[in-house]
């Protein structure tokens, strides 16, 4: 059998209502050199029926014990015969020119991943109010450096978006105590990759109750921070001993626990609420945010989370010479 020019993956467990509409998407776009690898998670409902009553030469349907989405993820790629992997879930649905799109920015722009903006939608494809700040977050950070940049705050490509090159997906995903997408993209970005996003909706992203990321303990916010504080271990706060902090409020403080547990001498601290300028906290004066200085090579951590609080604190960085993802890190 010929190469196809994409491989699709989609793990699938219990979708039997949403399964064949994710499919569709896939196989009804204006791209059609592609194979399908669909690997059936162990589903207890009639997911395997529904891909199957499919009529398409191009889907390969592979079934294994239930084993959680890393190793179905890790299967379909081992199965898959493209050298470009595009990833897909199983109650999601693409736009019709979404592989097209993005194989062209992959080659026009020289990345090794192109994902796409979303829409946040629910079962019927409306949009879900309550992830509106979410969606235009995730919306809004689209080329490398910005992605880069922001990527210890969230994730800023969306897992199901992603189109890549084979040698990436065979870092394969790691099971554990952390959201395995979250993982393998900061594996991804750590590694030199270069990303980025087309610049429009390419994917009608579900959110319902039943999703995987509300009900499994992998995707809770704890589960978040322990994948971002290894993988910052493991990076720009590898051999830094003293680091400076934005930040200690809610938010805030977990963080210079955790900085201080680690062994990471905090030099300054600062905020903006006059309640805690003046005070020691945890051993450490706190300044108003006003007193921060010009950069001179301390790492910052920024750890704020209040609405609209990064576009102001990236202004008052970079009019002090700071470099977002460089020796300034948001983590919230």
């Amino acid at each position: 059998m010929a190469m196809p020019a994409v491989s699709v993956i989609m793990p699938v467990y219990n979708a039997e209502s949403t399964v064949v509409r994710a499919v569709r998407s896939i196989l009804d776009g204006t791209f059609d050199d592609l194979e399908m690898v669909v690997v059936d998670d162990g589903s207890t409902d009639g997911s395997v029926d529904a891909v199957e009553s499919i009529d398409d030469s191009r889907i390969r349907l592979i079934r294994q014990p239930h084993q959680g989405v890393a190793v179905a993820a890790n299967t379909a790629v081992g199965e898959c015969r493209g050298r470009i992997i595009a990833r897909m879930d199983a109650d999601d649905w693409s736009d019709p020119n979404r592989l097209s799109e993005q194989l062209k920015l992959i080659e026009t722009d020289g990345l090794d991943l192109a994902g796409s903006m979303v829409s946040i939608v629910d079962e019927e494809g409306k949009p879900v109010e309550s992830m509106q700040r979410y969606e235009r977050w995730i919306n809004a950070h689209l080329d490398h450096d910005d992605i880069a940049a922001m990527r210890f705050v969230e994730l800023p490509i969306v897992n199901p978006t992603v189109l890549a090159r084979r040698e990436l997906f065979e870092l394969g995903f790691r099971e554990g105590d952390f959201p395995e997408d979250y993982d393998w993209l900061l594996r991804v970005i750590a590694m030199g990759s270069r990303v980025g996003k087309v610049p429009r909706p390419l994917l009608r992203w579900t959110e319902r109750q039943g999703r995987l990321t509300r009900r499994h303990p992998a995707y809770t916010p704890e589960a978040f921070d322990r994948c971002r504080r290894m993988h910052l271990l493991l990076g720009c706060l590898a051999g830094v001993g003293t680091v400076d902090l934005w930040g200690v409020g809610k938010t805030g403080k977990p963080w210079q626990r955790w900085l201080q547990s680690e062994g990471r001498q905090i030099r300054r601290a600062c905020d903006i609420d006059p309640r805690k300028v003046g005070k020691r906290i945890h051993g450490v004066e706190v300044t108003h945010a006003d007193e921060m200085p010009n950069a001179d090579g301390t790492l910052v951590i920024i750890a704020v989370g209040s609405a609209g609080a990064r576009e102001l604190i990236t202004k008052e960085l970079l009019d002090r010479n700071y470099v977002i993802g460089k020796d300034a890190w948001f983590v919230a």
